[in-house]
């Protein structure tokens, strides 16, 4: 059976929320526990990148501080190699409503994301050396360039409600 490790990204500037996206309540609930209640039960265990939100382990951007959500990313995959895990499952903490299948319909033979969504993603352990040379590199660290080097393969999971702005909470109230 495969083992999954879940990464949850919460460690953004949240410019366009206008504060802290994860703490934001939603149904008297921060953001980041709805998507911890949502990805939980389909993974084996859960860290938080980039936050410390006890009891997961915090990971911090690797190889360095700043490197946005591709860093986030990279100490999940370390992580998830240190500890013998074959993926990892990966979601911004601005997914309240994440699909309780994620981890089945993201499966799957190389690297995989959500159509719209690219931080929600499936992502094997054996690219952590290959995005570790890349950020090593200095090179473009958009997520899109990564999905290219990675191959990752679009997958159509339907309508991913995400809150970027205070006017999509509100609406989700």
């Amino acid at each position: 059976m495969m083992r999954l490790l879940g990464a949850i990204f919460a460690g953004g500037t949240s410019r366009r929320f206008g504060g802290d996206k994860a703490l934001a309540t939603l149904h008297g609930k921060p953001l980041i526990q709805h998507v911890i209640d949502r990805l939980a039960p389909q993974v084996e265990t859960l860290v938080v990148c980039g936050r410390d939100w006890p009891p997961y382990p915090d990971l911090a951007d690797r190889p360095a501080p700043g490197l946005g959500p591709l860093g986030a990313l990279c100490a999940a995959l370390d992580h998830a190699a240190a500890h013998r895990f074959d993926a990892v499952l990966t979601s911004g903490c601005d997914l309240p409503y994440l699909p309780e299948d994620l981890a089945e319909r993201l499966s799957g033979d190389g690297a995989r994301v959500a159509a719209g969504q690219p931080l929600l993603g499936f992502w094997p352990v054996k690219l952590v050396r290959r995005l570790e040379m890349h950020l090593a590199a200095g090179e473009d660290r958009r997520m899109s360039t990564w999905l290219t080097i990675a191959a990752a393969r679009t997958i159509d999971l339907g309508l991913i409600i995400n809150v970027n702005r205070r006017e999509d909470l509100a609406a989700l109230e």
